[in-house]
């Protein structure tokens, strides 16, 4: 349980997992959102604060110069100075003075209402000459000195600094307003719009959540049952709810699932039908089989004291009645296969041994030149290991040039029995379906000796212990070669061999039963 949630969640963090992308680009529209009204409802707060202050500041400061700096003598005292500019930043909002003047003879002189917070080198260099300057009188412009700010950081701390002139003659009045208040208030607002983005982040991811695990889980069941279908359980069904487009997906997997198993029920018992039939039919046609070629053997003992216009009747009736034993026997082995109640009967041998059996038993040994070493012990059914070296061996011999080659060695935990024939080797075209179940190679001789399952038979051994067969034509040009490879200790099956039953014993003459030659699954 415990591994499959890992799995769950390393496939919820891929990138490619569509419950993260969704996640994401649901945080990515809440971030964008979020951060766009942040930033709109920080610019428009900041604007409205600092307006509010700056035009409080501005606006009073207009007014103790109209009132208190213009009531002062065209040539005032520092005294007067000092008291004004004292008086007015005790009535103003929290801000600081510097009125300036000049005595006769153009000396400056200038008042401070605290010296310690404000003095003329505070005054940036622009706004003072902007203060300054006389403006042009003209139809929209009546007057000709303005009220000009500014406003800048001294010591890290924001201010605004004003500045004006009394028209008509009069002292020039600075005044310095901190903004250190609005930006704590500023920097409040920002701190609680930067923790509503998060909010709204986290909710978003949340939402993307639930959205992703209300949309995905019909997805990810859907999934599942497409797995499970694939493993051929074909009575996987879903569970349909809703009537939305993810519920008419699932009634749609339901409807293709029910006629998948329809068809594969059917088919499968149309081949369980037909492997019946086979069978049947195989096993039915061995008594009458038997009683024949009991016949046709006391025929062919009889046939030269026969007529000579008969004798050749005979021989042929001899030779199609063993053919025909042979092809009844192939297919009950096939059956047998098919059905899957084969199973190997193993024993320890030694393959030198197995193998010159094999041949001499057919009478090949003028034939075939083995290069074995005795002693090589591998664990393996015997009879199956005698039918496969009799159709390959068989194949060559019939179809290849002599003489043919059988070499056995083994490579790491594996046996391989190589069979090369000096032939004209295996045509392009045919190469492919030498194995292939009554492949034969050329039409043009439809009733040949085999029946073209030997190959196939010799596979099937093969396959049932773990091992393979491969066909190929020489390198150098010179005759086919068919390489055997089995593993030299196969799995042991627990159940019977039926098989062994109907095995066909070998006699001297070389015709056998399922152990006889087939070559017409092989070359031309």
């Amino acid at each position: 349980m415990s591994g499959r949630a890992g799995r769950g969640v390393r496939a919820g963090l891929r990138w490619s997992s569509l419950r993260l992308r969704l996640v994401v680009v649901f945080g990515l529209v809440a971030l964008t959102a979020a951060v766009s009204a942040s930033g709109i409802a920080y610019w428009l707060n900041r604007e409205a604060v600092l307006t509010r202050t700056q035009d409080a500041a501005l606006g009073d400061f207009r007014r103790q110069m109209q009132n208190r700096a213009a009531s002062l003598p065209l040539q005032p005292a520092k005294d007067d100075l000092q008291s004004a500019a004292v008086q007015m930043a005790d009535s103003g909002p929290g801000y600081a003075v510097l009125l300036e003047d000049e005595r006769d003879g153009g000396k400056p002189i200038v008042g401070y209402s605290d010296l310690d917070s404000f003095t003329k080198v505070d005054v940036p260099r622009s706004l003072e000459r902007q203060v300054s300057a006389q403006q042009r009188l003209t139809s929209g412009n009546s007057y000709e000195y303005h009220l000009f700010w500014q406003r800048t950081s001294i010591g890290g701390t924001p201010y605004l600094v004003a500045g004006t002139r009394i028209i008509g003659g009069g002292p020039t009045g600075y005044m310095l307003k901190s903004l250190d208040q609005e930006r704590q208030d500023l920097n409040s607002l920002a701190w609680s719009l930067g923790i509503a983005t998060t909010l709204a982040l986290i909710g978003a991811a949340l939402l993307a959540q639930a959205a992703a695990t209300t949309v995905l889980r019909p997805v990810q069941r859907l999934g599942e049952a497409a797995r499970k279908l694939g493993e051929g359980k074909l009575d996987t069904r879903l569970v349909v709810s809703g009537t939305d487009e993810l519920a008419e997906l699932s009634r749609t997997f339901n409807r293709a699932a029910g006629s998948l198993e329809k068809k594969v029920a059917d088919m499968s018992a149309r081949e369980e039908s037909s492997r019946r039939f086979v069978a049947d039919m195989s096993h039915e046609l061995r008594t009458p089989l038997t009683a024949i070629t009991a016949v046709a053997e006391v025929l062919e003992d009889e046939a030269d004291s026969l007529d000579p216009m008969i004798a050749p009747a005979v021989h042929l009736v001899v030779s199609e009645t063993r053919r025909l034993n042979d092809l009844v026997e192939n297919l009950m082995e096939v059956t047998r296969f098919d059905a899957g109640t084969a199973r190997l009967v193993l024993d320890t041998v030694d393959v030198a041994d197995q193998v010159t059996a094999c041949i001499d038993a057919r009478a090949w040994l003028d034939a075939v030149e083995l290069d074995a070493e005795r002693g090589m012990m591998v664990r393996l059914d015997p009879r199956r290991l005698d039918v496969i070296l009799a159709n390959l061996i068989g194949n060559a011999l019939k179809h290849g040039g002599s003489p043919v080659r059988v070499r056995v060695r083994t490579e790491g935990e594996e046996l391989v029995i190589e069979v090369r024939d000096h032939g004209p080797g295996i045509p392009g075209d045919v190469l492919p379906h030498v194995f292939d179940r009554f492949y034969k190679a050329s039409a043009s001789r439809p009733r040949s000796e085999g029946s073209g399952l030997g190959l196939s038979i010799a596979m099937e051994n093969a396959l049932i212990h773990g091992g393979t067969i491969s066909a190929a034509n020489s390198p150098d040009g010179d005759g086919a070669v068919f390489v055997l490879r089995l593993p030299r200790a196969a799995e042991d099956e627990s159940a019977p061999d039926d098989s062994v039953d109907h095995a066909a014993p070998i006699n001297p003459t070389g015709t056998t039963g399922t152990t006889g030659t087939d070559a017409d699954g092989g070359e031309s």
